[in-house]
């Protein structure tokens, strides 16, 4: 089944998808970061969300 490009939040609310823009937005206002800081996150630490908080203190 393919993605619902209508939902608000991600799909998997365990990893960030930084190739969906829908996910792109939820993730930058739910951590309270830009694109380029949540993409510097998971370039770190890859795109666990658990790992990305820990990384950005959140």
């Amino acid at each position: 089944m393919a993605d619902d490009k209508n939902a608000k939040g991600p799909q998997d609310r365990s990893r960030v998808a930084m190739g969906e823009d829908y996910e792109v937005r939820y993730w930058t206002n739910r951590f309270g970061v830009n694109r380029d800081q949540l993409q510097d996150a998971v370039d770190a630490v890859g795109n666990d969300v658990d790992a990305i908080a820990a990384y950005l203190n959140k």
